[in-house]
């Protein structure tokens, strides 16, 4: 049997086998609300034969929106429109779907990428940003404002909110963004935290707003739904966060029960030098796993079946997350299932699609004509 199409559990939630829709920016709402953009974007994908589709970065706040264009939750609008999308979903596919909840912090105001993606001044149009510390992304842009107690009371808040509205949306389970250089990842590290009171300095104080945004999180999500975290396991930076402060913060997490770590890197410097090729990020989904006994999730240039099922197979992670791959190729996962011998679930209308050397690759099927 392919391990890539073994199931999993995650609390109350069974994943038909271990293929991730990895969460990715689309730029395409309306004030934080989700478009026909969206709703062709989300439905077309969560037919892809993966077992989890994971909706973008859906941030807590306005200002905590990456750019103009990014989703939100912190809106009746928001709500409304999402609901309307996942009940097209639920219709016709049986992914689960996860949300990534987020806040960008001082890499907030930033231009749409194929606008150039850089910081948007106030003048502009852009808005003032929030850190850990007043230390800006990039030498000579604007300083973020370093958050007060009220300001990191506000944000906890708004992550509690946002978590709310999506167990009132029926969303599956959620994955916090403490990955990429936003505001959960610019508090676990020195280059962005600064700070010298109980939230900066040691790793314990700088990873204590991030695992009071957890807590605050799985306080109210219901208990059978699984909560996961991204991280950035290394900024890629000397003197940075590094894989050893992420397995402290995998444990401290594991501690309050976590459901997976899903390990990506960087982000948080523009100094950073990644060495990019295939699954180069596999290996600390593999150490964290060993590490700590988490179940992790590989990303990061995954792009083939068989690297896939070498991954899961071979015990380096649970699960595999696809993006890009994911955009280029929107039934990855019927492929996969092809190539490894793996089953999966496709609505009827798709079932003549089904190759004829491939009679079990969409399980029991029955078409008839006359």
């Amino acid at each position: 049997m392919s391990a890539l199409f073994s199931p999993i559990k995650l609390r109350g939630l069974t994943l038909k086998n271990r293929i991730v829709v990895s969460p990715m920016c689309q730029y395409s709402a309306d004030d934080g609300v989700a478009t026909d953009w969206h709703f062709t974007h989300i439905n077309n994908l969560a037919l892809s034969g993966a077992a989890m589709f994971c909706i973008e970065a859906t941030h807590v706040e306005a200002i905590g929106r990456i750019t103009p264009g990014c989703l939100g939750l912190y809106s009746d609008a928001g709500e409304a429109a999402l609901k309307q999308i996942i009940t097209s979903v639920r219709k016709h596919s049986s992914t689960a779907i996860a949300m990534q909840l987020a806040h960008a912090g001082r890499k907030a105001s930033s231009a749409r990428p194929w606008d150039g993606g850089q910081l948007i001044p106030v003048e502009q149009g852009g808005w003032q940003t929030v850190g850990p510390s007043a230390v800006p992304h990039k030498e000579g842009e604007a300083a973020p404002l370093a958050l007060d107690a009220a300001g990191l009371k506000r944000i906890r808040d708004a992550f509690v909110d946002a978590a709310k509205r999506a167990a009132r949306l029926g969303i599956d389970a959620i994955e916090l963004h403490g990955a990429h250089g936003y505001l959960m990842h610019q508090f676990l590290s020195p280059i962005s935290n600064r700070r010298t009171d109980e939230y900066g300095g040691s790793l314990a104080n700088r990873m204590r707003f991030p695992l009071e945004v957890y807590d605050a999180v799985r306080t109210v999500f219901p208990h059978d739904r699984p909560v996961g975290m991204r991280v950035s396991s290394t900024d890629w930076v000397e003197g940075g966060w590094d894989l050893a402060q992420t397995i402290e913060f995998a444990n401290a997490l594991k501690a309050r029960g976590v459901d997976w770590i899903d390990a990506s890197s960087g982000g948080v410097s523009p100094l950073q030098k990644i060495p990019l090729g295939p699954g180069y990020q596999v290996r600390f989904a593999e150490t964290i796993k060993r590490e700590t006994g988490l179940p992790t999730m590989a990303v990061g240039l995954i792009t083939e079946a068989k690297h896939a099922e070498e991954i899961v197979g071979g015990g380096k992670a649970d699960m595999v997350a696809l993006a890009r791959g994911m955009l280029y190729d929107p039934r990855w996962g019927w492929h996969a299932g092809a190539e490894l011998g793996g089953e999966v679930d496709v609505p009827p209308q798709y079932w003549r699609s089904q190759p004829s050397t491939q009679k079990a690759l969409f399980g029991k099927t029955t078409f008839g004509a006359r």
